[in-house]
């Protein structure tokens, strides 16, 4: 039986403010649609968190057995500076000011979105469409806004009027903004605007003769608006009313109510059943922002090659310490909140691998079926990581208390609890044991160390020295063998 039919999850929808049910379109299967990254600079960790909650939320509906299909977009056209109408494109200001052209920023950062969602173990989504792979659709969607009277073109661009939308819909559904107050954050200058109304914003923007992105339009040579891609897509691919649409908490608005205006306004119907929103990650108490520098590359953290952290730390740290936190909550990074969940990650690992020396007994001290049940409903509470990991370090409790003698487990509370832990630690959580791979970079380094200081010794023919290293490094299993070439050891 699908674990869905057991499990009653319930989702915080940022469209009721409220925790619902959740009880998807189609029984048994899940449309999700989350908003991807623009590729005109390298993901950074703030980008990581939002992707990261929604692959964790991929992963649990995967698990309770129902059949995804997960749309995540890449934004390769029409993403203006501060996420307005006006302005220039940032991938083409990017390749204008790098001299190079814009499809080669856009492979670049692309290509580094996913290496890093390779090394942070995501799971890939079902579907990866781009904004410039769907150009005629967003023609077409434009079309049908401005012969249902919602849009109007002024000097080749198009604009989406909010205003006579407000007639008859509700502009402000999602964010809970008035329309007086609903302006793009940005200024216009007094003047500049062609727009009947500052509310309004772009569905097709006319080029100017710098802009080298652009497609021909019955409006102009240009490109289309940032919010009109994920309306096209998430349509296309998981149809006019889906499950999910998931991304930053930075999105609600103005992108998000931009994309229900534009999908109602075709549609009729309200697009999306659950809209979800993971918060901001923080570092060092201020917004993690490329625009002002306080930010960290994921790869830097691996590395430690930055001037925020005091050390490298390992994928399965960082996933840890973000699946600490739940994901609506606001997050602040640091050294110092890495340096603990660090600790708290080795804890969990090596009661991990502990469960396979242990000897199980006749009788169990401990209810794992309760505590398997404890896990499951952390999770159908929103997703509730944090509770969950509480839950798994009561579990590691009982695995050092075994491993002290103080406790027992039978055979079969053995294999549940072992199951269990696998099923939440590295197929929900998506964790990474990358401390065993850290323990042998460390032996690695430690016995090449003790081979050259027996080399040493055997050059200065203190042969007593050099058979000590040799056997006791015998003693613990490491054999050492003299070649031509070098010595090199085996771990028996």
């Amino acid at each position: 039986m699908e674990l869905y039919k057991e499990n009653q999850l319930k989702i915080y929808n940022s469209l009721s403010k409220s925790k619902e049910l959740f009880k998807p379109i189609t029984k048994g299967r899940v449309g999700m649609y989350v908003c991807g990254p623009t590729v005109y600079s390298n993901v950074h960790l703030g980008n990581v968190r939002t992707f990261m909650s929604f692959d964790m939320v991929f992963r649990y509906l995967q698990h309770l057995g129902y059949k995804v299909r997960y749309v995540r977009n890449i934004t390769d056209a029409g993403h203006l500076e501060n996420d307005a109408d006006e302005g220039e494109d940032r991938i083409a200001k990017k390749a204008r000011l790098e001299e190079i052209e814009p499809m080669e920023v856009v492979q670049r950062y692309t290509v580094d979105f996913h290496n890093v969602t390779k090394k942070y173990n995501f799971l890939p989504p079902s579907i990866e469409p781009t904004a410039t792979g769907h150009i005629v659709e967003q023609i077409e969607m434009i079309k049908e806004i401005m012969d249902k009277g919602y849009a109007y073109e002024i000097n080749g661009s198009v604009y989406f009027d909010v205003l006579e939308y407000n007639k008859n819909n509700h502009y402000g559904i999602l964010s809970g903004r008035n329309i007086d107050d609903a302006i793009h954050n940005t200024r216009a200058l007094d003047g500049q605007s062609e727009k009947k109304n500052p509310q309004d914003f772009a569905l097709w923007k006319k080029a100017d003769e710098r802009h080298i992105m652009r497609w021909p339009s019955p409006w102009s040579d240009g490109f289309p608006g940032w919010h009109l891609e994920c309306s096209v897509m998430s349509s296309k691919y998981l149809g006019e009313q889906f499950d999910i649409h998931g991304g930053g908490m930075d999105l609600k608005f103005p992108h998000h109510e931009c994309e229900i205006a534009q999908s109602h306004t075709c549609s009729g119907v309200q697009p999306v059943n659950y809209w979800m929103h993971a918060n901001m990650l923080l570092l060092n108490g201020q917004k993690m922002a490329k625009s002002t520098g306080n930010y960290v590359l994921p790869d830097d953290i691996l590395t430690g090659n930055n001037e925020v952290l005091p050390k490298a730390f390992g994928v399965g740290v960082v996933r840890f310490f973000i699946m600490q936190a739940h994901y609506r909550s606001i997050l602040d990074f640091s050294g110092e909140a890495l340096l603990a969940s660090e600790k708290g990650f080795h804890r969990l690992m090596e009661a991990m691998d502990y469960l396979e020396e242990i000897t199980p007994s006749k009788e169990s001290s401990f209810d794992v079926k309760a505590w398997k049940q404890t896990c499951y409903d952390a999770m159908n509470d929103d997703f509730n990581t944090p509770i969950l990991i509480a839950h798994l370090f009561e579990a590691v409790k009982f695995i050092n208390q075994i491993k002290d003698g103080k406790a027992t487990v039978a055979t079969d509370d053995l294999t549940l609890l072992t199951s269990t832990l696998n099923t939440f630690v590295y197929d929900i959580l998506g964790l990474v044991n990358d401390a065993k791979e850290q323990s042998s970079d460390k032996l690695d380094g430690v016995v090449e160390l003790l081979i050259k200081l027996r080399k040493e010794a055997r050059d200065n023919k203190d042969w007593a020295l050099s058979d000590q290293i040799r056997d006791e490094l015998a003693a613990m299993g490491i054999q050492l063998k003299d070649g031509r070439e070098g010595t090199t050891y085996s771990v028996n």
